[in-house]
């Protein structure tokens, strides 16, 4: 019924008596196709913004034209809508709420495909309230994960208004190694093609710098976990280009825990990032390994974070890399390190405890600003 379409990730279906409803992802967007199985007819849902998520919601009744989804983006509060497929009607059947003086009009999101530097278009998101003039003086916090497949789509993020009204403009680097472009995005991020992720996420800070959206005085990054890998290359390879980075819980020893056969999640990575144990992956991997990749040079301000009981990333792993960068950094900027010793890999537990350890982020950013 569906023929392939390699530029096309089919994410789910949604079966109906009248209508088949696809949810694609295409050029980094996910798009809902209606067909209707009586005419053969088909249509997409109109999404209005550059950039934005939407997926299929709960739909349990098969005999009603009315398709139920979610849709949210960098300016939109999180949102249910009601589409009748028949009609084409759409109602708003619930929408997150902001407290305070909230307008998504006062805030614009954008969406460029930043040409990398092997000729492929990277994905990437911004927003930033509306009045700011592009002659880089802007603050700009850069986000970046790519790896595992998993997308950084852009969705509605209310604790970055904070930000957002403090004159930053934020960003998403959709890398390689995540799957917005389709399952050969993360084929082409993984494994031997690891630093296609590294290469693409410094491609697109220069295109913010180039695009005149913030300078290198005013440039800062952020990444956890797998992220914090990234976090912790980018440092290595080109410091010069951010202000501060803050890497979260960050996957930093490569080499030593991939080798460590003892530690529970290790085997199970080799489909990641290689088994250390073949010379080629072994090899590979020290390539990048942040840790093993340290130099004397001096590195941005860096707050780098870990938790005690931290099953997937062991806390001594962001701790001996702080050790190590404080020895080769030859520079005055500040190499911090918070270790929460209580949590594991996701941070603290509780809603205001993880808000006060977003806001201990904040904090180092707005000081670095002032």
């Amino acid at each position: 019924m569906i023929p392939h379409r390699p530029e096309v990730l089919l994410e789910n279906v949604e079966l109906f008596d009248d209508f088949l409803v696809l949810q694609e992802r295409e050029r980094g967007l996910r798009q809902m196709q209606i067909i209707n199985k009586i005419t053969g007819e088909s249509h997409y849902l109109p999404f209005e913004e550059e950039a934005y998520t939407a997926h299929i919601s709960i739909n349990p009744e098969m005999s009603t034209p009315i398709l139920r989804y979610n849709y949210t983006s960098l300016t939109t509060p999180n949102s249910t809508y009601d589409y009748n497929m028949e009609t084409g009607e759409l109602t708003l059947v619930k929408q997150q709420e902001v407290l305070g003086d909230f307008d998504p009009d006062n805030y614009e999101t954008r969406r460029y495909y930043v040409k990398a530097r092997d000729g492929v278009d990277v994905p990437l998101t911004i927003v930033y309230r509306k009045g700011i003039t592009q002659d880089g003086s802007n603050p700009l916090l850069l986000y970046g994960y790519g790896s595992y497949g998993a997308s950084a789509d852009p969705r509605f993020n209310i604790n970055a208004l904070s930000l957002l009204d403090r004159g930053f403009v934020y960003a998403i680097a959709h890398v390689r190694g995540g799957q917005e472009m389709g399952r050969h995005w993360y084929e082409d991020g993984k494994l031997l093609n690891k630093w296609n992720t590294f290469n693409d996420f410094i491609d697109c800070a220069d295109f913010l710098v180039e695009e005149k959206y913030t300078s290198p005085d005013r440039l800062f990054a952020s990444g956890g976990s797998a992220g914090g890998l990234l976090m912790g290359v980018v440092v290595n390879e080109r410091p010069e280009l951010f202000k501060g980075v803050i890497a979260g819980v960050p996957f930093v020893d490569v080499v030593t825990t991939m080798l460590d056969e003892t530690i529970p999640l290790t085997t199970s990575e080799y489909d990641e990032w290689g088994n250390p144990n073949e010379k080629s992956y072994y090899e590979y991997m020290l390539s990048y390994s942040p840790y093993d990749n340290i130099r004397e040079q001096a590195y941005p301000n860096l707050f780098v974070t870990s938790g005690l009981y931290d099953s997937q990333v062991q806390f001594w792993e962001p701790t001996k890399w702080v050790a190590k960068l404080r020895t080769y950094h030859t520079g005055d900027q500040k190499i911090l390190l918070y270790t929460n010793m209580e949590a594991g890999h996701s941070g603290a537990s509780g809603r205001f405890q993880r808000l006060r350890e977003l806001a201990r982020e904040y904090a180092f950013l707005l000081d670095l600003t002032d």
